[in-house]
Parts: structure tokens; C-alpha cells; sequence
């Protein structure tokens, strides 16, 4: 996650060390919720295909964070409306073209081309040598646990990874800044907004009313309160607000 939109309830500061290992619990759990979505959107793409699939799962993840968020929409600067659309973008263009990329080539082989983009962000911003040994070893253990699935992959669906990651990066420094300008998961919410305008219409046109059938709604429902924004997931955008900055970006 310059003019600040400030609440005016007071800032609630938690502990340094609790509230650490509060968010690495959060991002493991969200993580996994992330993967096992992403499992599970592979099964909807013969029917609602790669584009349809992320757009009516963004849809509903929209629908239900302005929901329960209710963002106040009044009151912001062309900066804060800067700020979010431009996290919106970020967010819609990760989801798009990581769908995009499991589409062609296998999940642990994409999941581990998409986070070479928040890694090298993260050994930019911290500048320091120990970041190196971090990343190095934080990529050396995604690509154990993908399971080398690096034998032959499509070129495209490798670009479209790539893309993802550095859509991801973008996102991380954008989520911050809104984080700034917007109070609680308001920023979030209207991120989720712009985001499926853009994919929505996307989806839409790759798959016409299929994206009406009960059953895959149903399962587009189902992936996106697994894969809820921030990271993919709620879960995951509150823990990047407790953990350090260097932390979360790594």
C-alpha cells in the first residue's frame, strides 16, 4: 500500500513481533487458499474458458467486497481516484494474465515464472546483499514445490507469467498507496470494481452465455471467495498491512 483520506477512528498499532507472526499466518493461509483456487478455476476453463473464468470470478469477488465494505465514494482526491484505478488495473491485469498462463502451460511452473516479479521487487527496494540470499532461497523453495514442471513449456504461456509477476509487483507498491489514501479495505473493494470492469466485458466476449450456466456460476462463485483480492486473497491484503514493508514486498 500527498494527500491523506484519514478515519476517524484512531490507528490501531499492534505489537511488532505479534503482529508478524499474526500476518505470516495470514499469507500462508491465504496462500494456500490462493493455490487451491487456482486448482479449481483450471477445472471451469472448458467451459467458460481462460478470459471467462477470471472475468465472472472477479465479478463476483467485486460484488461481494462493495458489499460488505460499502467504500465511501465521496470526499477523494484525483490522486486517491488515481491511485485506485491504477490498483485496479494492476489487480485486474495480474488475474487476467496469470488465467491466461495456467491455461497453457502447468500451475507450478506459472506460480514460480509469476513470482520472479515480486522477488526482484523485493531485492530492488531493500538494496540490501542478505536480499539476494532471501530471494535466491525463497525462489530455489517455489520451484521444489512446483515440482518441475519446467520440461516444455509453451512460450506464450511463460510470457503470460512473466506478465503476471510484474502485474503483481505493481500491485504490491499500488496496494500500499491505496492502503494510504483509503480507509480499512475501502481502496480494495473499489480496486475489485475497476478491475472487473475491465475483465468482465473481457470475459464476456470470449464466452457469451455460457458464463450463464447454473453450474458455472456456481463454481465461479466458489473461486472467488477463495481467491478474494489482496494477494488474491482478504486474507492476504490484511497480513501485508501487519507485516514490514520489506517483508510483505519478499
Amino acid at each position: 500500500m500527498t494527500t491523506t483520506v484519514t478515519s476517524s477512528r484512531p490507528l490501531v498499532r499492534h505489537p511488532a513481533g505479534r503482529g508478524s507472526l499474526v500476518g505470516v499466518g495470514l499469507v500462508l493461509a491465504g496462500s494456500v487458499s490462493v493455490q487451491f483456487g487456482s486448482a479449481c478455476a483450471a477445472l471451469l476453463f472448458p467451459r467458460a474458458g481462460a478470459l471467462g473464468t477470471v472475468g465472472l470470478r472477479i465479478a463476483f469477488a467485486a460484488v461481494l467486497l462493495l458489499t460488505v465494505t460499502r467504500p465511501r465514494l465521496r470526499g477523494h482526491s484525483r490522486t486517491d481516484w488515481a491511485v485506485v484505478t491504477g490498483f485496479g488495473l494492476a489487480l485486474g491485469g495480474m488475474n487476467l494474465l496469470f488465467y491466461q498462463s495456467i491455461a497453457r502451460i502447468p500451475l507450478g511452473a506459472a506460480v514460480t515464472l509469476e513470482v520472479l516479479g515480486p522477488l526482484l521487487l523485493s531485492v530492488l527496494v531493500s538494496r540490501r546483499a542478505a536480499s539476494f540470499l532471501w530471494a535466491g532461497l525463497a525462489l530455489a523453495g517455489v520451484c521444489l514445490l512446483s515440482g518441475g514442471d519446467f520440461g516444455s513449456l509453451d512460450v506464450g504461456g511463460a510470457a503470460f507469467a512473466l506478465g503476471a509477476g510484474a502485474m503483481w509487483a505493481a500491485y504490491i507498491l499500488l496496494n500500499a498507496r491505496a492502503g494510504a489514501r483509503f480507509p480499512r479495505l475501502d481502496g480494495l473493494a473499489i480496486a475489485m470494481g475497476v478491475a472487473a470492469l475491465v475483465s468482465l466485458p473481457l470475459g464476456i466476449g470470449a464466452s457469451g452465455t455460457a458464463l450463464l450456466e447454473p453450474g458455472v456460476l456456481g463454481l465461479g462463485l466458489a473461486i472467488a471467495v477463495l481467491e478474494l483480492p489482496g494477494c488474491r486473497t482478504p486474507s492476504n491484503c490484511l497480513a501485508l498491512r501487519r507485516l514490514s514493508a520489506a517483508t510483505s514486498r519478499s
